[in-house]
């Protein structure tokens, strides 16, 4: 996956541009607040998938715009492509030339990873949040699992509504066995659709870590399942009459967890900041590695702030080892990237991108 051109029109704070990306290392380097994450966010758009930043598409046009437009031109699979996202009040997509029903069927079209600070959550932050990284990297790879966790989300709503029906006298427990049904079938996927994932990239998390690390440090991740998915239909009938009294499921993959370990030790209670830093980096550095081996094609890297907190061996292992994919990374201090090999350098002062430099 490459992209060879990107332009845009009224997207968030910047003036129009047109760019043409360097292959290998692309850093946008400016001061906070001048638009950097910005042009990452446009590229991560054309994934099929809701901005890593707001779920409102409204906030993606300019304050004084009601609509805008982004444009891509990529080769996938030696083939290059063209792609138009519009934004007014909801998106709509073209790819080829051709209008698609929904821009989220650019998905499987265009691949992109993106590391962002808020993917330090990852290690630390709540369980909901572990959840959703798998669930994004899984959607790029298998399509059709956005599909069964719409029909799961779905139907786990239907099963909490009514088990407050129930609770409050107004519904009785004859509908609830569709409903768990349904869970359980979807739930199973889900969670063996998880499974499978980090069975493909736990080598490629551990490998990568080693790198970043120098070699220093172990690391491992693991899944925390609530129930195994051959009992998922079990325990949702034996936890029914509790579930009745708080109003909620309290099985399935909707509850489910990840752990990391470095040297055996939670990273989440024992880690410093460098180290949970470099742990979200590994795991999204490995997205890229499972998406090549499932499709034959790395994606984009989006590397948004990546750099802070990284002491200047873990800096080199990002600007100058990352060099099977194409990289957009974010900068703030120009003394971060003096040992950038080759890659082009762009700056962006109040939403205004221009190349200063091509090493």
């Amino acid at each position: 996956m490459l992209v060879k051109g990107i332009s845009a029109a009224s997207f968030r704070n910047l003036a129009p541009f047109n760019i043409v990306p360097d292959e290998k290392m692309n850093v946008i380097c400016g001061e906070n607040a001048q638009g950097k994450t910005n042009l990452l966010e446009a590229v991560w758009l054309f994934t099929g998938a809701k901005s890593f930043r707001t779920n409102n598409d409204k906030e993606l046009c300019n304050l004084e715009e009601e609509k805008c437009k982004i444009n891509i031109t990529f080769c996938a699979d030696s083939i290059e492509n063209t792609a138009e996202i519009n934004i007014s009040g909801r998106r709509s997509a073209v790819f080829n030339e051709k209008k698609l029903s929904s821009a989220s069927l650019l998905a499987g079209k265009f691949c992109a990873i993106v590391f962002s600070p808020d993917d330090l959550s990852l290690i630390s932050g709540s369980p909901e949040k572990r959840r959703r990284f798998l669930d994004v990297a899984i959607s790029q790879i298998y399509p059709k699992y956005i599909d069964t966790l719409r029909r799961y989300t779905r139907c786990l709503a239907q099963r909490n509504y009514l088990l407050k029906e129930i609770k409050q006298g107004t519904k009785n427990e004859i509908g609830l066995e569709v409903y768990e049904n349904e869970l359980a079938e979807a739930g199973k996927a889900i969670i063996r659709y998880r499974i499978r994932y980090l069975e493909l990239a736990e080598p490629f998390i551990t490998e990568i870590y080693k790198g970043i690390s120098s070699f220093k440090e172990s690391f491992r991740v693991k899944y925390l399942p609530v129930c195994e998915p051959e009992n998922l239909l079990k325990r949702l009938i034996e936890t029914r009459n509790d579930d009745i009294l708080t109003g909620f499921t309290s099985v399935g993959p909707h509850r489910d967890d990840l752990d990391f370990l470095i040297d055996e030790l939670s990273v989440r209670s024992y880690g410093s900041q460098g180290q949970k830093r470099s742990v979200a980096l590994a795991l999204k550095l490995s997205e890229a590695e499972v998406l090549n081996k499932v499709t034959g094609e790395y994606p984009v890297a989006l590397l948004d702030d990546v750099m802070s907190e990284l002491d200047p061996a873990r800096q080199n292992y990002v600007l100058n080892h990352i060099s099977k994919l194409q990289v957009f990374l974010t900068c703030c201090d120009p003394a971060n990237i003096n040992n950038l090999s080759t890659g082009t350098v762009f700056k962006i002062e109040d939403g205004k991108i221009t190349e200063i430099t091509k090493k």
